[in-house]
Order: structure tokens, then sequence, then C-alpha cells
């Protein structure tokens, strides 16, 4: 019987079922690599739910952005609503590595802003994978960064009891040595406070409170309470408190890698010195036995992860502890668990860069004196380690790379839409102006006038972000109503642009490369690919075949390729729709299918965020400032709780509006 109890209204359609069953039956097989080649729009996500479903495993998806990684999470919490399904992402708001520039002798200090909000999701994915199997995390590629020791953060959490018999002394002294603080003051996640003969413990992961009540020298009571109202939800026998931080050192391992790093240093400073290297040896003594003093006194110091081979008592080159590492194993070592990479053909070229890109800039610091040689261990996964601890894989894509087809025991491919829908047309039209054509752009304008017409939408594509914003502008002063997208934009106004163009707002969306993935807009009937025969990346065949997918949500679509020579590229992507067509229209025929285009509701994101902000400020005008007069202390715990809230729900937008109102009414408090 299968862990996991999929809910959903649907069952597997068009090639759904087959792509399902091929890449089960190479699950138990024991294919390492398999990839699932699916179309835009053709339910990959709703496919590899059914896998999961299928095969009971714990489950590792890992994306090329947060994202992605969030719009993935929040689909499958909707598919398996009673199971754990967590987000892991990197939890830096702002992230400046230490770095040294060499041809400015210029030294980069580390500078970062940690998001506690992600921290805590971050300990919830690894306090799921150690307590529960039904557990599917959702990653973006900083899951293949060091993360500590999962045998040390397993091995000194504690399980409290009703009737266990504790020394109350030792027992605050071990939270503080999984890095609970003790505070007299509020309580936060990570944070513990003793109020007579109770102790009262914020796990770092959840936003509620376990109170211990005290008595004849041991537990006699544990109950559970709400962290702003304080009111008791229930009364439990026992519970699980794991390390406020991944990294966890024991006393003994503590005392032994101070002596390793002493050693390490020794013997660096003698190479420098030998090499007649005196000021980076300076530098180097003065900065270490700095931190060594510090580890020494508090245990840790700042950059103390540079440290952490020796704190984790691994050799020179061995790979670090990752995400990878929670998920399940068997007696051997071997991951017992599932892996699918969503977009691969975007996720493999990060995976595989981010080792060298990392040594490079460690190489830097450790050649000029400011690490010791052991920093450069503190790295991501090599790509061949990752494949080693990643599980049987599953790579899937629209446009799966030269690694997938390569490497991959089983592809199965899954073409059919459920809703009948064709990949679109595709029509190759001259870019230069003869007497008898009036050239690519006219040509556009031509053709896009008829299409807005009859009610549809139209998108151009260019290699520039100056071209975009110039021929969004020629169409202006045309009379069309045009707009421009590009990587300059805010998030957030990207998302409101999007949203005005499937309104209606705007007739035409002019881009570069962001029009290629993530863009569903079944409104869109034409594309128009300028320049289609200059060659680079933009117009390579994946690119091609993803930015021709946007316009395969609507039953009229159609793309036009503006070149003057059919390149390979612009070929193989011809090929590959026209290959998909044939065999979409010849399932629809099959089975008397009309195709539909996509009704999809408009509401996206950043009406969401408008609107639950609009209905909290309705809501709250006239008592808010009211409620905070009376308690400001419980007011803002309240607005901590629902940003809370919103981040569990994947929310990220209101839970960031959430912490600037409570900014300022940390700011009116303290004035």
């Amino acid at each position: 019987m299968s862990t996991f109890n999929l809910e959903s209204k649907y069952e597997p359609s068009g090639d759904q079922g087959e792509a399902i069953a091929s890449l089960v039956e190479g699950i138990k097989k024991g294919h390492h690599e398999q990839t699932l080649f699916g179309a835009t729009g053709t339910g990959k996500t709703f496919t590899m739910a059914n896998i999961i479903k299928e095969t009971g495993k714990a489950t590792l998806v890992i994306a090329h952005n947060k994202t992605l990684a969030a719009q993935l999470a929040q689909e499958f919490k909707t598919y398996f609503p009673s199971h754990a399904v967590h987000y892991f992402v990197s939890y830096y708001d702002y992230y400046q590595p230490e770095a040294f520039v060499v041809a400015s002798s210029t030294f980069i200090e580390k500078e970062v802003s940690i998001n506690k909000e992600i921290d805590m999701l971050r300990h919830a994915s690894t306090q799921s994978l150690l307590t529960r199997d039904d557990v599917i995390i959702v990653a973006s590629v900083s899951c293949i960064y060091g993360l500590g020791s999962p045998e040390e953060y397993k091995k000194v959490h504690k399980h409290i009891k009703v009737g266990e018999k504790i020394n109350r002394t030792e027992f605050l002294k071990s939270l503080i040595n999984i890095f609970y603080e003790r505070t007299s003051a509020d309580l936060e996640p990570g944070k513990f406070r003793v109020v007579g003969p109770t102790i009262e413990i914020m796990p770092i992961h959840e936003d509620y409170i376990f109170r211990l009540e005290l008595l004849g020298g041991g537990v006699s009571k544990i109950l559970v309470l709400d962290a702003v109202t304080r009111t008791v939800s229930e009364e439990i026998e026992e519970f699980f408190l794991f390390p406020a931080k991944h990294f966890v050192t024991s006393p003994e391992r503590l005392e032994q890698a101070i002596k390793d790093i002493e050693a390490e240093l020794k013997e660096r400073l003698k190479e420098l010195n030998d090499a007649e290297m005196l000021l980076e040896a300076q530098r180097l003594d003065r900065r270490t036995r700095y931190d060594l003093a510090m580890i020494k006194e508090i245990g840790y110091c700042g950059g103390v992860e540079n440290y952490s081979r020796h704190l984790s008592d691994q050799q020179a080159g061995e790979p670090p502890n990752t995400l990878l590492s929670y998920f399940p194993h068997d007696k051997d070592g071997n991951p017992e668990f599932l892996t699918f990479i969503d977009e691969s053909h975007m996720t493999i070229p990060q995976l595989k860069g981010m080792y060298n890109g990392d040594q490079a800039r460690k190489t830097n610091l450790v050649d000029h004196g400011f690490r010791l040689p052991s920093a450069k261990d503190n790295r991501p996964l090599q790509f061949h380690e990752f494949q080693e601890r990643a599980g049987q894989t599953i790579y899937v894509s629209a446009t799966p790379g030269k690694h997938e087809y390569e490497f991959s025991e089983n592809i199965a491919e899954q073409i059919i839409r459920p809703t009948g829908l064709l990949d679109p047309q595709i029509i190759v039209k001259p870019i230069i102006e003869t007497d008898e054509y009036p050239g690519q752009v006219f040509d556009f304008i031509e053709e896009a006038e008829k299409v807005i017409a009859g009610g549809g939408r139209v998108m151009a594509t260019t290699l520039t972000k100056k071209m975009s914003e110039d021929l969004s502008e020629f169409f202006k002063d045309k009379g069309m109503r045009s707009v421009y997208l590009h990587s300059e934009i805010l998030t957030l106004e990207r998302i409101e642009i999007i949203s005005d163009f499937r309104r209606g707002k705007y007739d035409i969306l002019v881009g570069v490369n962001l029009l290629r993935e993530g863009l569903d807009m079944p409104e869109i009937e034409l594309i128009g690919i300028l320049d289609a025969d200059k060659q680079g990346f933009l117009r390579s065949e994946t690119a091609l075949i993803q930015t021709i997918g946007r316009a395969a949500r609507n039953a009229n679509g159609r793309v036009f390729l503006y070149a003057d020579v059919i390149t390979e590229s612009m070929q193989a992507a011809i090929n590959e729709t026209d290959r998909r067509r044939s065999i979409q229209e010849a399932y629809n025929k099959k089975h008397g299918i009309t195709p539909q285009t996509i009704i999809k509701n408009i509401k996206d994101i950043s009406q969401e965020i408008e609107s639950k902000h609009q209905k909290a400020v309705e809501q709250s005008l006239t008592t808010e400032l009211v409620e905070f007069e009376k308690n400001p202390k419980k007011f803002i715990k309240g607005k901590e709780k629902a940003m809370n809230e919103a981040v569990a729900e994947l929310d990220f937008e209101t839970a960031a509006l959430i912490r600037d109102e409570l900014l300022v009414l940390k700011k009116r408090l303290e004035g």
C-alpha cells in the first residue's frame, strides 16, 4: 500500500497513464535515470504526483529558481494535503559572499540578510525527513550546498515525555547546547524561558509553544499553547525537539576540531613563509587565531562554515553533507528516495556549474591568506557527487537536453493535452522588405491587427532589451496597445503587466528571454519570433520550442518565424512541433476530441496580494490602531502569526507586506 494518498478530482488522461506506468516500471527495474519528456500544458506535475503515489517513496523535487519551486510546492500541497510537503530554498534575502578581487587587491567582506521565515521552513523540512516517511521536499538548487550532519542533528535532539525525570539545571543547559536561547521577554522560534516551575519552549520550525510543568523532579504535564493568545490548544504526552541550527558539533568534536585547525594553520603558515609570502602569512595567522579564540569562547565565529570540514570530522576533499543526506537510505548507505529535476534543461546546467564557481572564489581567498585551504571543503556537491546521492532520478522537461538523452535508461513521452489542444502551426516568413513584402515588423503588425480585432492577444520576441523597448514604442506609435517585458522589470511589476495583458489592457506583449518559460496565457493566438535565424542561445532549438509552446494553450495558436534562412535550430524546432502536432491530431481524431482553448482565471498572485492586503486594511482600518494601543506586544504577536501563516502557505508576497507593517509598528512602539 502506498505511503501517499493523492487527492484530485481528475484521473490520468491522454498519454499521462502510459507515461506514469512507464516511469513507475523503470523505478521498479532499478533505473537510476529516466526522463519525462512532456510537452507544455500536458500536466507534468500531475504525472509526477501520480508517480509519487504509486512508488510511495519520499521525494525530492528540484527546480531552477525559488519562484518555480514555490509554485510546485503549492501544487503538491494541493495533491497531498494530508502529507508533509515542504519548501527548501536558500534562506538569504541578500547574500554577498566573501571574496578577494586580485586585479584591484580588494577584499569583500561577507554580507548577508537571513530570512527567518524561510529558515523555519528549512528546519521543518529536515525534521520531517527524520521523523516521517510521507515527505515531499520541493527545493531550489541550493539543496546541494553544505548542511550539518543529519547524524549529529538527530543525535542531539530531545525526546521529552510526561513522567520523565529531569535535572532542571542540566536540562536548561542542554537546551542552550542545541542553540536555543534563553529569554525573559516574549518567545520567538528557537527561544525558551523559565517561569516559576514551568519551562516554555518555542521550537525553531513552528509558531506554537510547549509548556513543561515540573513537579517532583520530573515532567508532570506538557501543554501546547497558541503563541499569540497563549490559550491551551492541547495536552500531549511527548514531543521531539530538534536543534535550532543545522550545524551541530559535540563538545568533544569541537575540542578536537580546534586542535585540527591549529595544526592546519601551522602547516599552512610554513608553506607561505617558505614561499616568502609574508603578508599573506601574517594575514592568515591573525584572522585564524581570532576565529579560534571566538570558537573556544562561545562555540562559533563569523564565517564558522569555513571550518566545517574540521567541525564535522571529514577528510580533505570529502563531499559535504547536504539536504540529500537527510533523506532515507538503506543499511548500506544507498539512497532510498525519488528525485525529480524539473525543467531539467535549465536545472542540470545550474547543478553542474555551481562547484566550479564556488571553488574559483575560494581559491583566491586561500591563495592570498584570507582562509585556510580547508575552507574549500565548505562547498556545493560536484555533479557526479550529486548523482550518486540523488537516488533514482526522473528529469522533467518539454525540451530535454544532451544529458537527459545520453544518460536516461528510459524516456517516457507525454504530448497529448487533456484539453485536446495541438501544438501551434508554424509559418516561416522573410525578414527583409521587398516590393511585394513589407518586412518582418510591418507584416507582424498586419497579422497582429487581425488577431486583436477578433479579441485575441499577440506576443513578439526580440533579441535584446533595447529592441523590445523600441519595438513596443513603435507599436504604440501605430495606435496599438503594447507593453514590453524584460529582466530589469521588478517581479511584482512583471506579474502585474502579464495580468493586465491577459485582461486586455494591452494587446501586444514584447519581450526577450523571459517569454520562454513560466507564462501560462491561453489568450495568446499569435507569436512572432523576430530574427529567428540569428544563431545563439535565444534562438537555439530549446529556446525556440519553449517559445513556440506559449501558443499551445489556444485552439487558434500560430507562430511566425521571421527568417531569411532556415537554421538547424529552426528546422529541428519545426520538425519536433510538426511531429507532436500530427500525433495530437491523430489522437483527437481517434477519440472524437475537438480542441478547446483553456479558460483560465485571470486572478493571479499580484491580484491576490492586492485583494488580501486591501481586505485586511478595510477590515482593520478602524480597529487596528485601537487594538495596538491597548496591548502593543500582543498586537505585534498577532501580526507575526499572520506573517508566519502566509509563509506556511508559500505566500511570500503577503508575508513581506505584513513584515513591512511590523517594522512600522515596532518603530512606533520604540518611539
